[in-house]
């Protein structure tokens, strides 16, 4: 089980929840956050943190965000550019910093107003 970040937090990427998180499994793409499944150890700090109300526990994940769970796992088998192999299990977003891609559902998001 792992916690997944939806829709709301595209293009508005606040990073409390980067802040809070003591394992280090919220990496940062170009429009959205994204929780490593395999690294979040399900501790639910992130999710009273998150300004938008982004972040849900997959089992309570609401019906339109549903996409979100598998969007985020596939996050980590993206490619870099300039790489041949997949993100993977990078073992910490803080060492990685900002990533210069984001999954196709994410990046097929209509662009938020800057208002």
């Amino acid at each position: 089980m792992t916690y997944v970040i939806g829709s709301p937090c595209i293009d508005v990427k606040d990073r409390a929840c980067v802040e809070e998180c003591p394992v280090d499994c919220i990496y940062e793409g170009q429009r959205s956050l994204y929780i490593h499944p395999d690294e979040c150890v399900d501790c639910g700090a992130c999710e009273p943190v998150c300004p938008v109300e982004a972040i849900y526990y997959e089992d309570d994940l609401p019906a339109e965000l549903e996409p979100y769970l598998q969007d985020n796992a596939d996050f980590f088998e993206e490619t870099m550019p300039g790489q041949s192999e997949p993100l993977a299990s990078p073992g910490g977003a803080a060492r990685l910093g900002p990533l210069p891609f984001d999954t196709p559902l994410v990046a097929a998001f209509p662009p938020r107003n800057a208002d």
